[in-house]
């Protein structure tokens, strides 16, 4: 029996030491984040240029189906604020849903989060973003980064007029350090005029109660979605909030940790539409999408990221932003996971 337990014992150690090797193996395939390079970004790029042609440029938006295919950005802020480009970086295109992350943060900072989710859930959701989902059953939009959630979001957002857009489009340039940001305009009347789905969510809305005021609401939220900017202004948000609000440059004026969890966790649930399950599975980090081509994420206390590529798969994301986004993640074994 003795000679038994020390062969068991033996057997033990030796699994427990075989495992321990292969977790420390399996730990070193990952490249350390410090080495993160315009090279390294580069070269992600130029492998994954091609799925452009994969997907389909949106044009439900008028003004949006005249964007170039072909255009492709890569923008990594590190730790330490320094920012890495590759690709158009010049290139700008309009935030769209990614807007929809700041006006959660306004909304929330202004009315608290209780007030905020009373009139909304946390819920993930199998449908796309211009869906009605549950806004006819329990009269309450399922999440703050679906398109009924956003615009009630953004009318719970004190002011007249074009007051409560003028404080999304601050923050944003605040989040950047970038005063130069502004809506595009033709952008945002053709949004307005051929946004007549999410002018049926905003009346079912305001019949239920959970909207008050008229149109100019609704006008706010076609504004934000026109913001243009660049790849790299949405690595910088992504670092923000991967930062605890934190700006990159190290400006710490609405730092708060409780905020960045809150938004970290509906990009996560919710932030690239009904792809987020498998997108958190394969990339499993907080990030959210815009039918402009933007993706901005965030990694936890480390680095912001931010792409651009205009054609998108089925869900609305941008397919070569996707893929190399995955790529670094992969590379770097940057999932929260």
């Amino acid at each position: 029996m003795k000679n038994n337990s020390f062969l068991f014992s033996a057997k033990g150690i030796c699994t427990a030491a075989f495992l321990s090797l292969n977790t420390i193996v399996y730990a070193q395939k990952a490249a350390d984040i410090s080495t993160i390079s315009e090279k390294t970004l580069n070269t992600i790029l130029e492998k994954n240029r091609a799925y452009y042609t994969q997907g389909k440029v949106a044009d439900y938006i008028p003004e949006l189906g005249k964007m170039d295919a072909k255009a492709i950005a890569f923008s990594v802020v590190d730790k330490n604020g320094k920012i890495f480009n590759t690709g158009d970086v010049s290139k700008k295109f309009t935030m769209q849903s990614i807007s929809k992350i700041i006006s959660l943060m306004v909304a929330v900072n202004e009315k608290g989060e209780a007030h905020v989710f009373d009139k909304m859930g946390y819920f993930g959701s199998d449908k796309p973003f211009n869906h009605f989902s549950n806004l006819e059953t329990t009269g309450k939009p399922l999440n703050p980064m679906m398109n009924a959630g956003a615009i009630l979001t953004t009318s719970l957002i004190s002011g007249d007029g074009e007051k409560p857009f003028l404080k999304i489009l601050d923050m944003v340039r605040y989040i950047t350090k970038n005063q130069t940001i502004d809506y595009n305009k033709s952008v945002y009347e053709s949004e307005k005029s051929t946004g007549h789905r999410n002018r049926g969510m905003f009346y079912i809305m305001k019949n239920s109660g959970l909207i008050s005021g008229n149109e100019d609401q609704l006008d706010n939220y076609f504004k934000q979605c026109s913001i243009e900017l660049t790849a790299e202004d949405l690595a910088k948000i992504g670092y923000f909030f991967a930062n605890q609000c934190v700006r990159f440059d190290g400006d710490s004026t609405y730092k708060n940790a409780d905020m960045a969890k809150l938004v970290e966790s509906q990009m996560l649930t919710a932030g690239m539409y009904e792809f987020s399950g498998e997108y958190s599975r394969t990339v499993g980090l907080p990030s959210k999408s815009g039918v402009g081509g933007g993706i901005t994420v965030s990694v936890p206390g480390k680095i912001g990221i931010g792409v651009f590529s205009p054609s998108l798969d089925q869900h609305g994301n941008s397919l070569a932003g996707y893929h190399m986004i995955l790529d670094l993640a992969k590379q770097y074994g940057l999932s929260i996971f």
